[in-house]
């Protein structure tokens, strides 16, 4: 029995993203093509964000050629967009049977609005996405990576930061700009989380995010970097989110649409379903004309 076609892969990196040093935009097109995806979207990431890294941490980061200052604090580099979009121009031309889309994931783009609104300017990107990686705690920035992973603090539980975080995120949601189609990995504090998670106990804060999502008709997506809760996605449902994006976050090309048949399946079973543009978003309903169909 054949199987089914699987979503277009709306997040991924590639070389171009300060943090995918080992990316290869062309070899990641390769493995959409192996794949049969329809489509990849090269959304680099831009980070304004200084974040301070945990002392054990900081040589390893410099030596990826990120400054660190003498306070610990990173600053991640611009993205070179002229050059980033150069490639998709090239890898357009080396795989005309791909529809490879431009775009970016903003970090904390309510942090920085004016910033966002200049990057924004021309319609250069056909993926925006945005997402959260740090939260604020005792005066300074942190990675969430490092407050819920084996370099947190002593006092920090996995648990509060996790609300912390869904408390920003919903902030965020409100103030984010119309180019911004989708919000990427809700679940993104669960990537260190000890143990097995259950969103259960958080259910209300996930719901004080996707509320307000749903609410501005943007996207939420399934990340596969780590499986989003089969949960969530029926709370995102029940509130009334209109549509649903796929994304494997892949920094490296064979991680490009990694878990795709297991989160389309989940999204079926959850009503979403297949737009009739086969790079577009699946919807809750065979319409459609929201953000970045088509």
């Amino acid at each position: 029995m054949p199987t089914a076609p699987l979503p277009a892969d709306d997040h991924s990196h590639s070389e171009w993203s300060w943090d995918a040093s080992q990316g290869s935009m062309q070899g990641s097109c390769a493995r959409a093509c192996e794949l049969g995806l329809p489509a990849i979207a090269f959304t680099e990431h831009v980070d304004v964000t200084r974040w301070v890294a945990p002392e054990p941490l900081r040589e390893q980061i410099a030596a990826r050629g990120v400054a660190v200052g003498d306070d610990g604090a990173v600053t991640p580099p611009p993205l070179a967009v002229d050059h980033y979009l150069a490639a998709v121009a090239d890898c357009r031309r080396r795989y005309p049977d791909l529809a490879i889309l431009t775009g970016v994931e903003l970090g904390e783009p309510h942090w920085f609005a004016e910033q966002t609104r200049s990057l924004l300017e021309g319609g250069r990107f056909e993926r925006v996405l945005a997402s959260l990686h740090s939260v604020r705690l005792d005066g300074q920035t942190w990675m969430v990576d490092h407050l819920v992973g084996p370099h947190a603090p002593e006092h920090v539980e996995p648990a509060d930061v996790l609300r912390r975080y869904l408390a920003e995120a919903a902030v965020m949601v409100t103030e984010l700009p119309d180019e911004v189609q989708v919000l990427a990995h809700l679940d993104y504090p669960v990537r260190s989380w000890r143990g097995r998670f259950d969103p259960t106990p958080f259910e209300a804060e996930f719901r004080q995010v996707l509320a307000p999502l749903a609410a501005s008709g943007r996207a939420l997506e399934i990340n596969t970097r780590v499986p989003l809760a089969a949960r969530i996605v029926g709370w995102w449902h029940e509130l009334g989110g209109e549509a649903v994006s796929f994304g494997a976050d892949a920094h490296l090309p064979g991680d490009v649409g990694h878990g795709f048949a297991a989160a389309a399946a989940m999204a079926t079973a959850h009503g979403f379903r297949r737009d009739r543009h086969p790079h577009g978003f699946w919807y809750r309903s065979p319409r459609h004309g929201g953000r970045g169909s088509g």
